[in-house]
C-alpha cells in the first residue's frame, strides 16, 4: 500500500510529535508539564509506602495540572519577583541542593558492616546486664527527703506520698520509673539504686542535680540485650549522622567566614 503525498505528510508529522508528547503530561496554556514531574512525584510517595498504580498516576497528573495553573497565574501577578516569596524560593532551594548533596555524599561515604558491628561490640560492652525496677520521689531539699522516709518506715504508702513529687513525669503513677539499666539514670542515682535489694528503700536520700530522691528498688532481672539485627538501623543511622557532622565540621573549617 502506498500513501498519498497529503497523508504522508500527516503521517509523518504524527510520528515526530508522538516522542514530545510521550515527555509531556500534559501542556497548559502552551506550556508543557513534562512527566518527570510525575514520576519523581510517584517516586517520593512511593518511599512513603505508597503504590504505584494507574489510580495514583491519574490523581498525581490532576494535581501537577493543577499546580501548573495556579503557578502561572501567581506569575502573572508578579508575585515570585517579591522579596519575601524570592527568600522562601531560596530557602527551598537550599533545602533541596543540601538533601541531595547528603544523598550524595552519603552514597559515596556509606557505612560499613565492620563500623556497625564495631559499634555494637562497644555497646554489648558497656550494657548492664541486669534491668532494675524502681520508683522515686523527687523533693527539693534533704529535710523534705527524710521527712518522707520516716514517714515510710511509719507504714505510708510510697505511691501516695510519690504524688508531691517534683518529677511529672512519674509522679503520677505512685513514682514508677519502670524498667531500665542503671545507664539510663544519672551516677548518683543509679549507684545507689543498685545497692539495693528488691524491695528495699533507701533508707538515706540522694543528691542529683535535679534535687533529692528517695528511691525504692521494686525488681530485678536480667538484662535482653537485642541482637545485632535488631539495632542495626538504628546503629547505621547514628553512624551516618556521625560522618555528615565531620563532613559539615570539615567543609565549614575551610569556608572563609567573616
Amino acid at each position: 500500500m502506498t500513501f498519498k503525498p497529503a497523508h504522508l505528510v500527516v503521517a509523518l508529522l504524527v510520528s515526530s510529535a508522538l516522542p514530545a508528547m510521550a515527555q509531556n503530561l500534559a501542556v497548559v496554556n502552551g506550556k508543557p508539564v513534562p512527566s518527570s514531574r510525575a514520576d519523581m512525584m510517584v517516586k517520593q510517595m512511593a518511599a512513603q509506602g505508597q503504590k504505584d498504580t494507574p489510580e495514583l498516576r491519574a490523581m498525581i497528573k490532576e494535581e501537577l495540572i493543577n499546580r501548573e495553573i495556579l503557578v502561572q497565574e501567581a506569575d502573572k501577578l508578579g508575585l515570585g519577583t517579591t522579596p519575601d516569596v524570592k527568600a522562601q524560593l531560596e530557602i527551598a532551594r537550599q533545602s533541596i541542593l543540601i538533601r541531595a548533596l547528603v544523598g550524595d555524599y552519603l552514597k559515596k561515604n556509606p557505612v560499613k558492616d565492620a563500623d556497625v558491628q564495631a559499634e555494637y561490640d562497644k555497646f554489648r560492652a558497656q550494657a548492664s546486664d541486669k534491668e532494675y525496677h524502681a520508683r522515686h520521689i523527687l523533693v527539693e531539699t534533704e529535710d523534705e527527703a527524710k521527712a518522707i522516709i520516716a514517714k515510710l518506715k511509719g507504714g505510708a504508702k510510697f505511691e501516695d506520698l510519690a504524688k508531691q513529687s517534683k518529677d511529672p513525669g512519674s509522679a503520677a503513677n505512685g513514682g514508677d520509673l519502670d524498667w531500665a539499666a542503671p545507664q539510663a539514670f544519672v551516677k548518683p542515682f543509679s549507684d545507689a539504686m543498685v545497692s539495693l535489694k528488691k524491695g528495699q528503700l533507701l533508707e538515706t536520700p540522694v543528691h542529683t542535680q535535679f534535687g533529692w530522691h528517695v528511691i525504692r528498688l521494686d525488681d530485678v532481672r536480667a538484662a535482653k540485650i537485642p541482637t545485632l539485627e535488631e539495632v542495626k538501623p538504628q546503629i547505621t543511622e547514628s553512624l551516618q549522622q556521625r560522618k555528615l557532622q565531620a563532613y559539615q565540621q570539615q567543609l565549614r573549617t575551610k569556608a572563609k567566614i567573616k
